[in-house]
């Protein structure tokens, strides 16, 4: 991963986002499937019933349309930003700290929404998103959003933390032993947003308005708390699973986690539990977004009008434990969320959450930023203890 992690460094130097990036001509009418379709898409995004049956849909987009679907799995924005550099693949479903960065890089073009008859039922708080709408050109459609929750194990906790301080301060737990050792923290520079959120809160002094947006003073102080957290974690982590493992049978006891993890461990029985703290989240919003040369444009439109139907988007609520993109389906009874469900997963967290995007040089809040480049070199300086 560190290796991705720095072949993303060059790229990323080029997302100023000075403007939209010139990109193959937009389809006006999507005509037959041409047969497969290639996606670059998060763990757990894409099911076709091979982890549980009842989640399942790619089968039906499969059998309606005669595209073969190839997922190819990653598991950080950087290695999804590498393989769409490589090439080969038609979509990739890019969080916000992606999203811009193919922009700026010309990796995915322009999508026309009127060839997308479900775009309208699409969360108007979503449908102008900056992290895939620039100057009013529109290179995606929404597919799911959350919070990056703090997965805590109910033995050691009490009650829910309330601040994610038991994960980067030194501090003894509710079943009286210290949290060193018993933490974990996310393998990818973009965690430097999470340490600068929580000094957003903590220390006020510094001013930090935007925990993507940093000068280089509150850049320092938030390389400081992590390098502080680095004596607490037993691991960073970017394989789910792995974490999953970790929870069951390592001891780890706390972490920044996805509801994805939180779901599959209480479905398994296990002590486990999620919160937002006081000082809020980062979270993600992630777009089904087509690579610039994708070789099956009219399977990808195909795909991304099937991601947008209720019944999928009301599944996928459930199995990943997000927030759809079609509010309507969290109350049409189409799929298997509810209202309620739709409430647990943070429908009404919008505000509270800081939605990833990939730091800039020339930043809106101050002027002059630290950028990306230097996030991921330095990051990879905090994890071997630099």
């Amino acid at each position: 991963m560190h290796y991705l992690m720095k072949s993303c460094a060059v790229a990323a130097l080029s997302a100023t986002l000075a403007g939209p990036a010139v990109s193959a001509e937009m389809l006006t009418k999507v005509g037959a499937g041409e047969g497969q379709l290639n996606i670059v898409a998060w763990p757990g995004y894409l099911e076709r019933g091979e982890t549980v049956k009842e989640f399942d849909w790619v089968t039906s987009y499969e059998k309606a349309t005669g595209c073969q679907v190839n997922i190819k799995t990653a598991n950080t924005s950087d290695e999804m930003v590498a393989l769409m550099n490589e090439g080969g693949f038609d979509l990739v479903t890019a969080s916000g700290d992606a999203s811009l960065r193919l922009i700026a890089g010309k990796r995915v073009q322009p999508v026309n929404t009127d060839l997308i008859p479900s775009w309208n039922t699409v969360d108007e708080r979503l449908k102008n998103a900056p992290w895939h709408t620039v100057k009013g050109v529109h290179y995606g459609t929404p597919y799911m959003w959350g919070p990056n929750v703090l997965m805590y194990n109910t033995n050691a906790f009490k009650s829910a933390p309330k601040s994610w301080s038991v994960v980067f301060e030194e501090q003894t737990l509710d079943d009286g032993k210290s949290n060193k050792g018993r933490v974990q923290a996310y393998d990818g520079p973009i965690h430097v947003a999470d340490a600068a959120n929580y000094l957003m809160y903590h220390n006020k002094e510094l001013g930090i308005k935007d925990p993507y947006e940093l000068n280089e003073e509150e850049y320092k102080a938030s390389l400081d708390l992590l390098r502080q957290q680095r004596k607490l974690v037993s691991r960073y982590w970017h394989d789910a699973f792995i974490q999953i493992d970790d929870f069951k049978n390592e001891g780890v006891v706390a972490s920044g986690s996805w509801p994805f993890q939180v779901g599959l461990l209480a479905g398994e029985k296990q002590p486990v539990a999620s919160t937002i703290p006081q000082e809020g989240a980062t979270g993600w919003a992630d777009t089904t977004m087509m690579h610039a040369d994708a070789e099956n444009p009219n399977c990808s439109y195909l795909w991304m009008e099937h991601t947008l139907s209720s019944n999928l988007q009301s599944d996928l609520s459930v199995w990943f434990g997000a927030v759809p993109a079609v509010p309507a389906a969290c109350t049409d009874g189409r799929g298997m969320q509810n209202a309620a469900g739709c409430k647990a997963n943070g429908l009404e967290d919008f505000e509270r959450i800081k939605f990833w995007k990939t730091p800039v040089s020339k930043c809106e809040s101050q002027g002059l930023c630290v950028p990306y480049y230097r996030w991921v070199s330095d990051y990879i300086g905090v994890i071997g203890g630099r």
